[in-house]
């Protein structure tokens, strides 16, 4: 019998083969291939930090030499000590604290006000506004350069740390990526709800926008800190060696006939480590906060 001369009935009948479906709450499990890649790729990117120790733990001597050392020496902390004395990092590490940390706060405030509004706020020309924020991205820095210099002294403020400071209070990468996740993780009704029951503007975006916004502005301050901690072109020209931040500290300890090598690995180790120690201390929160924002969204 083919299977046009079956009746309804008969096709009723006859029984479905089940369909593999995965459990909920299932976990997949990683094979022996996915283990060797990811240690592979582990290893790939330690290799500088773990190279920076080994270098800034031997002798300058011992650096020229072939082949090069392999393992930590003894001498970590000494040079350690004479790139801190040599590039007065005590003054350049409170400088990066308070420019990188008024930075991220700024951002991570102002990029999520500007992002919420373009996200979720209904306004005349809101479309070219955002299109041309998204366009100051295409600028390259290099061209401000000049022209901010000029600002920055008419206002007095050369070799002062609101020099760096004040062009960075926010950024368009930071208003557009807070705005594209504002868009899928913020419900409308939400906002409208809460303007309902009363609620002014300055409570809604504090009591709705930044509890919803709250991953993706961990995740923005931390990319936010390590930009201003590492930034060295814009500070190089606005501040000098009396008023350094960490990168243009370190910039002195190359300078000279014959540079220290060990001692220039060094001062590097030492101003990694503030971003180290960060992300050790809040890198699950962030990642947490990640899975929590894309469970949510």
């Amino acid at each position: 019998m083919t299977t046009s001369e079956l009746t309804l009935p008969q096709l009723r009948k006859e029984p479905r083969r089940p369909r593999r479906v995965m459990g909920a709450g299932k976990q997949l499990h990683a094979g022996p291939v996915t283990y060797l890649v990811l240690t592979v790729f582990a290893l790939v990117s330690l290799a500088p930090l773990v190279w920076t120790a080994v270098a800034a733990s031997r002798t300058d001597h011992r650096l020229a030499e072939t082949p090069p050392p392999l393992w930590f020496g003894g001498n970590l902390f000494k040079n350690m000590q004479a790139a801190w004395d040599q590039a007065g990092l005590g003054t350049a590490m409170f400088n990066s604290t308070v420019v990188a940390g008024t930075i991220t706060v700024a951002t991570v405030l102002f990029s999520t006000l500007a992002g919420f509004a373009f996200a979720k706020l209904r306004f005349r020309f809101s479309s070219v506004l955002l299109l041309l924020t998204i366009g100051t991205m295409m600028i390259p820095p290099q061209l401000a350069v000049v022209p901010l210099y000029l600002w920055m002294s008419n206002l007095g403020w050369s070799n002062q740390l609101q020099t760096v400071i004040l062009p960075t209070l926010v950024t368009a990468f930071g208003t557009f990526f807070m705005r594209q996740y504002l868009v899928q993780a913020l419900p409308t009704e939400l906002i409208e709800a809460a303007r309902v029951d009363g609620a002014s503007s300055l409570r809604v975006v504090w009591h709705v926008v930044f509890p919803a916004a709250r991953p993706a502005m961990a995740v923005l301050g931390l990319l936010t800190f390590v930009f201003a901690w590492n930034d060295f072109l814009w500070p190089i020209i606005a501040l000098n060696q009396q008023n350094p931040t960490v990168q243009v500290a370190l910039n002195s300890l190359g300078t000279g006939y014959v540079p220290d090598q060990a001692v220039i690995m060094a001062g590097a180790l030492l101003g990694t480590l503030p971003l180290l120690i960060a992300f050790v201390l809040f890198g699950k929160q962030i990642v947490g906060g990640i899975m929590q924002g894309a469970i949510k969204g």
